[in-house]
């Protein structure tokens, strides 16, 4: 018996260690390749085809920074890391904040999630709260913002993001809801866009409700307020 133990955790580490080492590896490939799929839409693939539903299609279209909108990253950043430029992967007030919001206890939990974070998660983890899925998401957030530029993560997080049902990227989600691609979304177009994505599934790009018609007035004014294109330009992420 304690021989099968040592096997099963020799077995283990190494399966653990060639996670990581393809961790490492995309990371590294996906610094300067398009990325084909995530983690976030393989999860969303294979739970469809589970259910029997054989029609749905995750996929997206990978464009370049320079061919999306300015528009986009802005309102991105507006509506949900507003100090991107500026941290290590990680906002320390935000989640500050939403460790004091969540110790109330009404139920409602807030999240602190940076778009390097959520970048991590979509592209190489899974949906879900649990510490171990936190610990892996802090090792890869730091891996890429050593490893990528700014400009980098959020060409993939815009790139990967999941903006309705079967809807990942902005290109997909710019024919979609707007029928053009992501070049010409206009700065309410992307506002919009950028209000689904607390809840793409819930929230409707194509059927707004109120909240995400509030959502989306919010988040032009803070696009006013962080400067407009010129803070995409002072921060080098055009």
């Amino acid at each position: 018996m304690p021989g099968i133990g040592r096997r099963i955790r020799r077995v283990l580490w190494r399966l653990a260690l060639g996670i990581i080492g393809l961790w490492v590896a995309g990371i590294v490939m996906f610094s300067f390749l398009p990325v084909p799929f995530s983690a976030v839409m393989i999860e969303r693939q294979l739970s469809a085809w589970f259910s029997g539903d054989f029609r749905y299609v995750a996929h997206s279209d990978w464009v370049g920074m320079d061919d999306i909108s300015p528009w986009m990253p802005l309102a991105v950043i507006a509506a949900e890391d507003q100090k991107f430029p500026e941290h290590w992967g990680f906002d320390v007030s935000a989640i500050q904040q939403a460790i004091s919001y969540n110790e109330r206890g009404d139920g409602r939990v807030r999240g602190a999630s940076t778009i390097s974070q959520q970048t991590a998660k979509n592209l190489f983890l899974w949906d879900g709260r649990s510490w171990l899925r936190k610990g892996l998401e802090a090792g890869v957030t730091l891996s890429m913002e050593t490893v990528w530029s700014k400009r980098r993560i959020l060409t993939v997080y815009l790139n990967i993001a999941e903006f309705g049902d079967g809807v990942f990227g902005v290109e997909a989600a710019a024919r979609r809801y707007f029928h053009k691609p992501a070049s010409h979304l206009t700065q309410s177009e992307a506002a919009l866009l950028a209000a689904v994505l607390p809840n793409p599934i819930r929230f409707k790009a194509d059927a707004p409700s109120g909240y995400v018609r509030n959502r989306q007035q919010w988040v032009l004014r803070q696009m006013r307020q962080l400067g407009g294109e010129s803070f995409l330009a002072q921060h080098g992420l055009r």
